[in-house]
């Protein structure tokens, strides 16, 4: 049996909605992926280490394997392997009316931006959005970590210049 992530993502207009919320730190970074393939993440949140491989998305459906590992390995994994393929965010899970959304509000070249993703038990599944959302992104591959992750590269290497947090919504 594989497990599925099915989610939406939406730009976050109103952050004010995680005043007085704690947040979890969260690094991840990407030691491999090919395009069209699995993707592989190590991910540190607080003081837990995940290993997480993700298939291409068929719609807003990808197969999903994460595995738990050691803390150390992780650091070694994303220090060593993944070549500035790094971001950092702080994740907060705001309720609404029987949902959850997981919020991050991101760090680094991408200070400013805060995206909302939401879990769903299937695509056609239907969503009470709250007012705080802004513009869904769910199909645009920009807002996708990994791809989050190359631009941070791309910075890191002194590639490409980024957007400004305000031009990123446009």
């Amino acid at each position: 049996m594989t497990n599925k992530e099915i989610e939406r993502k939406f730009l976050v207009r109103d952050r004010s909605v995680l005043q007085g919320r704690p947040g979890v730190p969260i690094v991840q970074g990407y030691p491999i992926k090919e395009h069209g393939h699995m993707t592989m993440r190590v991910r540190i949140v607080g003081e837990h280490a995940f290993l997480t491989l993700k298939s291409p998305v068929h719609g807003l459906t990808r197969d999903e394997f994460e595995y738990p590992i050691p803390l150390a390995d992780a650091r070694t994994l994303i220090a060593c392997h993944c070549d500035h393929r790094i971001i950092r965010k702080t994740r907060y899970e705001v309720p609404y009316r029987g949902q959850r959304f997981e919020v991050d509000v991101f760090e680094g070249v991408h200070q400013g931006l805060v995206v909302a993703e939401l879990e769903l038990a299937h695509e056609a599944q239907r969503i009470l959005r709250p007012d705080w959302l802004g513009d869904e992104v769910s199909h645009d591959r920009r807002y996708g970590n990994f791809s989050l992750a190359l631009a941070e590269q791309a910075r890191a290497l002194g590639v490409m210049p980024l957007p400004r947090p305000d031009e990123r919504a446009a």
